[in-house]
């Protein structure tokens, strides 16, 4: 690569024949006829990539859009049922901050985001990668957008050794450097495509890469290997007991588990505490407990989780302790939490 403008050309090129096509984007072509990304579309999408595949948000992203088409409908949703419609993404603060983040936009700024780095900064639950790619995506702003992709990109390109996280300051200048002020939008997200597509994480497709005569890892051979990552620390694993009462008109005894904290607003299952040890007993309802003799697993961006499940079925006249009885009709499993979903189907089958 002779000079820094280069790249960005040929990766543009690459990306006017090979970007792919998501529900949230506006190609290449569309762009160039003039249409323009709608940034409340660009930030619910990225808001709910975030830890989560393109497969995984599909669907959740049509049904979102779907419901409430504009900043200004989810704004004025119902709380349950955004938490609800968010179940299956996990990482359900993000959910809450999404209702935040609309609606500060609904009320202090018209319904509009705004169109810096700055401004979108300032907003509930975005951060610095959200703050970049919603300015450069939807605003055309010369931003420098680094997600994983981007930086086991840079990685390879420039045959960087460092480790990451170590290494994230290192990636993130080298991907600056290659921004260019024509289209950064487009580059922002043809990067992230190469990354997706070609420079994957096992097995880069290096022979049909718009880079690969420049790129440094490729030429030293230590393409594959990159980005070098610190080793992660073994992850605790906790137990917990969940307890599922259902009441002899089928109706669920379900909690809303604390805003704060993992699940934060979502209903579930009431339960013990979730400790190292063996969990203290704490059922919600007096009742004849029964083992449901199996287990849920489940991981956690910091530990494993594994919960043994108790069931009972209740007379109509006996209180819970904690909780709320919801009727049958008014119960979906699709809108509990993936672990809390996983101990209604294990249980169910039992």
């Amino acid at each position: 690569m002779s000079t820094l403008r280069e790249p960005a050309a040929e990766l543009l090129a690459w990306y006017d024949r090979h970007g792919r096509e998501l529900p949230w984007r506006v190609g290449p072509a569309a762009r160039a006829a003039g249409q323009r990304p709608d940034p409340y579309r660009v930030w619910l999408s990225e808001v709910m990539l975030q830890q989560t595949t393109v497969a995984a948000v599909r669907d959740h992203f049509h049904r979102f859009t779907t419901l409430w088409p504009t900043v200004e409908a989810l704004a004025a949703a119902d709380d349950a049922r955004v938490m609800g419609e968010w179940a299956g993404l996990g990482y359900y603060a993000r959910a809450r901050n999404l209702l935040k983040c609309a609606r500060v936009v609904a009320e202090e700024h018209g319904g509009r985001f705004p169109g810096t780095l700055d401004a979108l900064r300032k907003l509930p639950g975005i951060g610095p990668y959200t703050a970049a790619a919603i300015a450069a995506i939807a605003f055309d702003r010369a931003e420098t957008v680094v997600d994983g992709n981007v930086e086991r990109v840079m990685a390879r390109l420039f045959d960087i050794r460092t480790p990451l996280p170590a290494a994230k300051p290192e990636l993130t200048a080298r991907a600056a450097e290659l921004t260019p002020q024509a289209r950064p939008g487009c580059y922002a997200q043809a990067v992230m495509d190469l990354g997706a597509t070609i420079c994957t994480p096992r097995r880069p497709a290096c022979g049909i890469c718009p880079w690969r005569d420049g790129c440094l890892g490729r030429l030293a051979g230590s393409a594959p290997d990159l980005p070098a990552k610190t080793p992660k620390k073994a992850k605790p694993v906790r137990h917990g007991i969940a307890y599922l009462a259902r009441r002899v008109d089928g109706a669920w005894l379900l909690e809303r588990r604390p805003e704060k904290g993992l699940l934060g607003g979502m209903l579930g299952w009431p339960g013990s505490d979730w400790v190292e040890d063996a969990p203290a007993p704490a059922p919600p309802i007096r009742a004849e407990w029964r083992d449901a003799g199996a287990e849920v697993r489940h991981t956690f961006t910091h530990f494993h989780l594994r919960l043994a499940l108790r069931t009972a079925l209740v007379p109509m006249d006996r209180a819970p302790a904690r909780g709320i009885f919801l009727p049958q009709e008014e119960f979906r499993p699709s809108d509990l939490p993936t672990v809390m979903r996983k101990a209604f189907d294990l249980a169910r089958g039992g």
